[in-house]
């Protein structure tokens, strides 16, 4: 099926919409834009810039998508946006192009940005990652698969936020939170696990406890954070797939990792 295209929509000759996208009324869809199949845009939304969305997303009213980088470094050229499929992004959200010349902001796919959300200049996002009305990611975060963020919640810039991990609604992520734990506060601090969340996501009771050992030897076995990384490296099931996601998230921290507060 062709492309539905409202008569008070604007979409530039360059444009390339694939089969059965809507282009809601009053909407804007720029010079090159690459839109998938079966993606609707609805009314007063734009899509601009070096972008490309993929198929079956859904971009609602006054969304923003590829907008020009606010970092002040921006020197020109042609970066942009890539985003995958079946994502879904509320009203207002705005997701911004990548600062330096050929480099993206990359979104993955089956993800769900909710009202008034906004993701900066140069964020790399995985898959089914959920974040609430009001989220703010600052520039270069990076925030891996199934991620829950609450509503008004936000990292600071260069932060990575691990894989089944959760931030609080009105935390205030300053270093990087590893995969499975819950932060909360601000500045966020780890509060606990994320164990309802690996059970949504189908982990084992065995793969939850393996989780939970690693839980008490980052926060409650009173170790430094040398002591806890050899300690985990040294356990027992050090080669099962919990804890070599956390060992190898650590090994790349440059924000270091989020402290423990307490649950």
């Amino acid at each position: 099926m062709p492309a539905r295209i409202h008569p008070t929509a604007i979409v530039e000759t360059t444009a390339r919409l694939g089969a059965d996208v809507e282009i809601g009324p009053f909407a804007y869809v720029g010079e090159g834009v690459q839109i998938g199949d079966g993606t609707r845009i609805h009314h007063h939304a734009s899509v601009e810039g070096n972008t490309v969305l993929g198929k079956a997303c859904e971009v609602f009213p006054y969304a923003s998508i590829g907008a020009k980088t606010q970092d002040l470094k921006y020197k020109g050229g042609n970066p942009g946006v890539r985003i995958g499929d079946r994502n879904v992004f509320r009203e207002y959200v705005s997701i911004h192009a990548a600062t330096a010349d050929g480099a993206f902001t990359v979104i993955g796919d089956h993800n769900t940005i909710l009202a008034y959300s906004h993701v900066a200049h140069d964020c790399v996002l995985g898959n089914h990652i959920v974040a609430s009305n009001g989220v703010m990611l600052a520039g270069h975060v990076v925030v891996e698969d199934h991620v829950v963020i609450g509503g008004y919640g936000g990292a600071h810039q260069f932060c990575r936020i691990g894989a089944f991990a959760m931030i609080s609604a009105t935390a205030k992520l300053v270093h990087d939170l590893p995969p499975f734990f819950i932060a909360d506060g601000t500045p966020a601090v780890v509060r606990a696990y994320n164990k309802i969340g690996l059970e949504r996501n189908g982990y084992t009771i065995e793969q939850i406890d393996r989780v939970r050992s690693i839980y008490r030897i980052f926060y409650r076995d009173g170790l430094n954070r040398s002591q806890a990384l050899e300690k985990l490296a040294a356990h027992p099931q050090a080669d099962s797939a919990e804890v070599q996601r956390v060992l190898v998230f650590a090994a790349k921290s440059e924000r270091g990792l989020a402290p423990g507060g307490g649950s």
